[in-house]
């Protein structure tokens, strides 16, 4: 039986479902898959650490690591090799080392278009606002633009972060596709779908925005998981709002991975069912 060796380097990350899921589908390829959490948090390790741990994971023999928050963007100088849509998008969450060379992919936004596509697949794509943009926002936008949305207002807590996620966009989409706004009422105005791309409402209640911004004429996409039906989906649901939770690109960004890690197809139907069966057990 073939043997390979995960991890997910990250804060927080001790709650991620990542390990079973890996682990159970690689099981079904007749693969023996050991995937490990690389807590930053429980190793009292800041990202500046990532060298050190990267020459601990090839030592080791590793097939590969995920990388979440707040690595995905400090993990790039340290790798030999980058995809383009990674190096577009400046953020690497899934890293491959094969022959001493450390290969830099972005499975975030392939995740999040499988997602779109297979639960809200004739929503429109004509102007879409989002909140957040960080890694996965960068991500999302990406994705949303790529399926031919005609624009974006992406509003987030840093002004600083959305205007230069806003640019980076514009350089690869076109003029005027991506813009940085500070207003939620401005970000929602004439918006045909919400993307909602920051932590809030992960683990408890919480609304990014106010609901009475919410309207049933929206779509509203998540990406937080955890849980699955949050706060702003919810009041969504409540008005008449087609909605996809964050779970479809958890599970998307998960099989686009293990495709990476193994080279084998992975079968998204049945992650789903084993990312759904995980969830209701928590």
């Amino acid at each position: 039986m073939r043997r390979i060796l995960l991890g997910l380097i990250g804060s927080g990350i001790q709650r991620s479902l990542s390990p079973a899921l890996q682990e159970r589908e690689a099981a079904a390829h007749d693969i023996r898959c050991l995937y490990q959490l690389i807590d930053l948090d429980v190793l009292r390790l800041t990202p500046a650490a990532l060298g050190e741990l990267f020459q601990a994971a090839e030592r080791m023999g590793f097939t590969g690591l995920n990388i979440t928050h707040p690595c995905k963007q400090a993990v790039l100088p340290l790798l030999t090799d980058v995809a383009e849509d990674a190096c577009a998008l400046g953020a690497v969450n899934t890293v491959i080392f094969r022959e001493g060379r450390r290969f830099g992919h972005n499975t975030d936004w392939l995740g999040f278009t499988a997602a779109l596509r297979e639960e809200l697949p004739d929503v429109s794509l004509g102007r879409i606002a989002q909140l957040g943009a960080g890694g996965g926002g960068s991500a999302t936008a990406f994705a949303a633009l790529k399926l031919g949305a005609r624009q974006i207002r992406i509003l987030d807590v840093d002004p600083l972060r959305s205007r230069t996620l806003a640019a980076r966009l514009n350089r690869l989409f076109g003029e005027n596709k991506a813009w940085a706004v500070e207003d939620p009422v401005e970000a929602l105005r004439d918006a045909d779908g919400l993307v909602h791309a920051t932590p809030t409402g992960m683990n408890g209640p919480g609304l990014p925005i106010s609901a009475g911004l919410l309207r049933p004429d929206l779509w509203v996409a998540e990406i937080v998981y955890f849980p699955l039906e949050t706060e702003l989906l919810s009041a969504a649901k409540q008005l008449g709002c087609r909605t996809m939770d964050g779970g479809r690109m958890a599970v998307g960004q998960a099989a686009e991975a293990f495709r990476l890690f193994t080279g084998s197809e992975p079968d998204s139907v049945r992650m789903r069912r084993h990312f759904l069966s995980l969830v209701e057990a928590r």
